[in-house]
């Protein structure tokens, strides 16, 4: 099957503009062969308009010549940059330099002390890390756990404040939806208070 840009629209335009057998049609379009004759039948691809491989770059005017020439020729398609732009682009990698890369136990040091509800794959995709480092980040195994400190990973310039704020947000909301399907009680009221307002409370009461 070839990789070409709208196949059954690519047969439309073969079927009404040449005189390939649907076989050709079909080798080339990567389709079956009745499926290119319901085409020309007029059952299958009724309100496609044809397009034109020559136009879009996916077929050399010889190439299509020879087909027609030929009918156990089968044409070879050319690689066509309209195709290659409107493919799905795989989302690379994240890159993280080389200067910085040693900033990141620091900053999963950080998700682990004060978002616990991140999980390791997220805390991995986000840093660019492995669930190992974070293992070993965690259960301070890790080669230079003495040197370790939890820092916030936007200001190290890992991960920008809008994308910190959607993880957590994210991580938190999954949170509350598992604890809820296990019963476990969300807590209620006020929050707890810090110590400085309890010892605020407290110089109150004994005036």
């Amino acid at each position: 099957m070839n990789d070409i840009l709208m196949p059954k629209a690519t047969a439309v335009w073969l079927v009404d503009n040449t005189s390939m057998t649907f076989e050709q049609i079909a080798d080339f379009c990567g389709l079956h062969p009745l499926e290119v004759k319901g085409i020309a039948d007029g059952e299958v691809a009724r309100d496609i308009r044809g397009a034109d491989p020559i136009t879009n770059g996916q077929l050399t005017r010889e190439e299509l010549d020879a087909a027609q020439r030929d009918p156990n020729y089968r044409m070879r398609p050319q690689k066509s940059r309209h195709a290659e732009l409107l493919k799905p682009q795989k989302k690379a990698p994240r890159y993280t330099p080389v200067s910085r890369r040693q900033d990141r136990p620091d900053a999963i040091a950080w998700f682990v002390r004060n978002h616990p509800e991140v999980t390791d794959v997220q805390i991995a995709k986000a840093l660019g890390t492995t669930k190992a480092t974070i293992d070993q980040v965690r259960n301070r195994t890790h080669w230079n756990s003495t040197n370790i400190k939890p820092v916030d990973p936007v200001s190290l310039g890992l991960v920008g404040q809008l994308e910190l704020d959607a993880l957590v947000k994210k991580a938190a909301e999954k949170r509350a939806k598992d604890d809820a399907k296990r019963g476990v009680a969300q807590p209620e009221g006020p929050s707890l208070k810090s110590p400085a307002e309890m010892a605020d409370e407290d110089i109150s009461l004994e005036g």
